[in-house]
């Protein structure tokens, strides 16, 4: 499994990529490999500034539907569209055309936000 070392990962399986104000997160390599095919992204939230834990939207896979955890308190300023037609961009590249959301980050990083090395402990690897 595939997972960038310039990452912040979540216990709930999110990754997190963060430039300047604004954080880029997706679902994990691991994530999307134990859901299986993911046949639908849905994101609602955009313009609103959701909390860190909170639910922004959900993936939809062939067994199952899972909720999309926000990894830090911010705005969603974007969607990742693309996903609209060809949600399975998440399995074939979760760390790059396959990203769901951009937010403009409005509060602290929470501590809780993992590197590599202790995501891999956290599953196993």
């Amino acid at each position: 499994m595939n997972f960038p070392q310039d990452l912040k990962y979540t216990k709930d399986h999110e990754w997190v990529k963060i430039e300047g104000d604004v954080a880029t997160v997706g679902i994990t390599d691991f994530a999307q490999k134990e859901l299986g095919d993911i046949v639908y992204v849905e994101v609602e939230t955009v313009g609103e500034t959701i909390e860190a834990g909170e639910v922004f939207g959900t993936v939809e896979a062939v067994k199952t539907v899972s909720d999309l955890f926000m990894p830090l308190t911010g705005e969603i300023i974007e969607f990742n569209s693309e996903l609209e037609s060809s949600p399975e961009m998440v399995n074939e590249s979760p760390y790059e055309s396959g990203w769901m959301v951009k937010v403009k980050i409005t509060g602290d990083l929470p501590a809780d936000l993992l590197d590599v090395e202790s995501y891999k402990a956290l599953i196993g690897e």
